[in-house]
């Protein structure tokens, strides 16, 4: 039987990993609850379809990280508009160079752009997607399917590293991996 020790322990064993664990039924109501009331800057709505989704899987782990942690293989958050139009997304330091001397976007910061000329449709709006992201480590090789990986909200991440015990480090960041046993 797949009692998710073995997960546990590959997550664990990752460089940069600080602290692993399952999240409680307890503590996945609280951020449910906390990441319907995300809102960004300015009013926009922030949507973690990441997290809807890890709530679907039979197991979700979170992994705190340090800096040393790998970087995410693709984007942890989207500015979408409502009709499905990329509007800007998050970049990091190995695909900044695709970016670098086009004119066509802004850099809002070093790690995110946007595309200014990308437009909402007629009656559209606009929200930030934190989206499902893969998590490599974790495949049916080592029991597992329908693996993803989320950030959970700062509030949300916070509010888990306090939940477990942990003091509040500006350098820590929580990542919820979530998947089914084969």
């Amino acid at each position: 039987m797949n009692d998710g020790a073995e997960q546990l322990d590959i997550l664990k064993g990752l460089k940069g990993v600080v602290r692993a664990f399952y999240l409680d039924p307890e503590i996945l109501e609280r951020i449910k609850e906390e990441e319907s009331r995300v809102k960004a800057t300015g009013g926009i709505d922030v949507l973690n379809k990441g997290f809807e989704e890890a709530l679907k899987r039979k197991r979700i782990a979170c992994i705190v990280k340090d800096p040393r942690f790998r970087l995410p293989p693709e984007p942890t958050v989207l500015l979408l508009s409502t009709d499905g139009k990329v509007m800007g997304l998050e970049v990091f330091p190995q695909t900044a160079g695709q970016y670098k001397d086009r004119e066509d976007i802004i850099w809002l910061s070093d790690g995110f752009i946007i595309f200014p000329d990308i437009m909402p449709g007629e009656g559209a709006d606009e929200a930030f997607v934190m989206p499902p992201v893969s998590f490599p480590e974790l495949n049916e090789s080592n029991g597992c399917t329908n693996v993803l990986s989320c950030s959970p909200a700062p509030t949300c991440d916070k509010m888990i590293r306090e939940y477990v015990g942990m003091e509040d480090d500006p350098r820590l960041a929580s990542i919820l991996v979530a998947f089914d046993p084969v």
